[in-house]
């Protein structure tokens, strides 16, 4: 029973995989053809922040009981207890996910900005961290590529702060890309607004950060 559990539990998972992009894909084309209705967007944010909540919930607990009922063992990380390293290095998941970031934003803009990481106590149990900060790094850089583009000064690094304290871990982001206008802050967490140029389907051509 066990191992059929199992079975479906990855199954599921698997099935789902292309979930993100494709409701990124949907909410592109409803943009493009029925425009911007203040009500709508409203209605798509309420369902989306349901859904993406209940979408990484589900998959943190699947991924967790497939690794540790399933069996597999990572030889790179032995001592993690499923998707947990007991004795993670926050600063170095910070590190890797740079490189994947910078990887991304040379491809498209040929260049990328440096990382300054400061850490204070920073040791933390932690799981899926790697993934959310590589998003906001790759924020960072789309912006000050796009902001000191063609000057003849070396690009800004971006500054991270890894803190730990009694109850928090807090990772702060600092870069030089200009910032967002004040009449943009209320809508850059809606699903329906974006400042990066539209993706290209194609898979030949680089995707924009």
């Amino acid at each position: 029973v066990s191992s059929s559990f199992l079975d479906v539990l990855i199954k599921v998972r698997n099935r789902h995989n292309d979930v993100v992009p494709t409701m990124a894909q949907g909410v592109i084309e409803y943009k493009e053809k029925y425009g911007f209705d203040p009500f709508v967007s409203s209605n798509i944010q309420y369902f989306l922040d349901r859904f993406y909540t209940n979408r990484i919930s589900f998959r943190m607990l699947i991924n967790q009981h497939t690794l540790l009922f399933g069996g597999d063992i990572n030889p790179a990380h032995p001592k993690h207890i499923g998707s947990i390293d007991p004795n993670c290095d926050v600063a170095e998941v910070v590190k890797d996910a740079y490189e994947t970031a910078k990887m991304l934003c040379e491809q498209y803009y040929t260049v990328a900005p440096d990382l300054e990481v400061e850490e204070f106590n920073g040791n933390s149990y932690i799981i899926k961290l790697e993934s959310s900060d590589c998003f906001f790094l790759q924020n960072s850089m789309r912006a000050i590529v796009e902001l000191h583009e063609g000057k003849k000064e070396a690009y800004p690094s971006i500054k991270t702060l890894v803190t730990l304290g009694k109850e928090d871990l807090s990772i702060k982001i600092s870069d030089q890309g200009g910032g967002v206008p004040l009449r943009k802050i209320d809508r850059l967490f809606n699903y329906m607004y974006s400042t990066a140029p539209r993706p290209s389907l194609e898979p030949s051509r680089a995707v924009p950060l």
